[in-house]
């Protein structure tokens, strides 16, 4: 009788740890995308952002393919402050640019945002810092030729699977090729993301760059699906969607695909 009773509680034991198993895995992939959605939050990634665009050129049957390589780095200040360097190296190939090298980096942004730890007594979660310019660029069509700095800052809000929010910067040059156009842009990223669990979520944002010297931007809508999940032991996200340019300068593409995969270091 006594062998039967603790049989019975270890299949009891065995099956509550089996579905704990799961449901902490859950968990562990919702933390991950709720941090994701937040561009300052304490945790280490590494995307690698795959934009498909379609529709440029001067006969609008032009492609382009840019490889952005994202690290987001936090570094631990103090007791109640981060420092968050967020860097963006873009690797370009575009088939409709004439007499001219069509594949090669692009210009460097290195941004660094001083973010308090914890959210506001309002729940709101910000960062402000410098943006950098750096002409890291292989060729004239792919990068500005200058160097640059200006202000950036993020803002944004999470409450319970929502996360809304905008990041901003300005730029303008100090230094570079004296022969090539200043550089005086602003650039846009309000964003909205819904978490509907076990780490998968959707994203809705905007990406413009406003140029205040042609006066000119692009304006695309990005909508994309990620989910969160492990290969192996290593966390990994993988997003996939798609944008539309409601505007673009003339010659700029028309729509476009995405499919980002990111590399995740959460603190143990």
């Amino acid at each position: 009788m006594q062998n039967t009773t603790v049989m019975q509680a270890s299949t009891v034991l065995l099956s509550a740890l089996a579905l704990a198993g799961p449901a902490r895995a859950d968990d562990e992939a919702d933390e991950l995308a709720k941090q994701l959605a937040n561009p300052v939050a304490s945790l280490i990634s590494v995307p690698f952002q795959n934009n498909f665009d379609i529709g440029a050129g001067a006969k609008d049957d032009g492609f382009a393919y840019t490889l952005n390589i994202q690290p987001v780095i936090p570094f631990s200040l103090s007791e109640d402050w981060n420092l968050i360097s967020r860097t963006i190296l873009p690797v370009s190939y575009k088939d409709y640019i004439p007499e001219s090298d069509d594949f090669g980096l692009g210009d460097t942004t290195q941004s660094f945002f001083f973010s308090p730890k914890s959210p506001t007594a309002g729940g709101l979660i910000w960062g402000l810092g410098p943006a950098f310019l750096v002409p890291t660029a292989t060729n004239d069509y792919l990068g500005s030729g200058k160097f640059g700095v200006g202000p950036t800052g993020v803002a944004l809000v999470q409450t319970g699977p929502w996360t809304v929010g905008t990041l901003a910067n300005h730029i303008w040059s100090v230094a570079g090729d004296s022969d090539r156009i200043d550089v005086n842009s602003t650039y846009l990223q309000p964003f909205v993301s819904y978490n509907f669990g076990k780490g998968f979520s959707v994203t809705l944002n905007t990406e413009s760059t406003y140029d205040w010297v042609s006066e000119q931007w692009p304006v695309p809508l990005n909508l994309g699906a990620q989910q969160v999940f492990k290969l192996g032991k290593q966390p990994v996200s993988l997003q996939l969607g798609g944008r539309y340019y409601a505007e673009a300068p003339e010659g700029g593409p028309e729509w476009g695909m995405r499919a980002t995969f990111t590399l995740l270091f959460p603190k143990k």
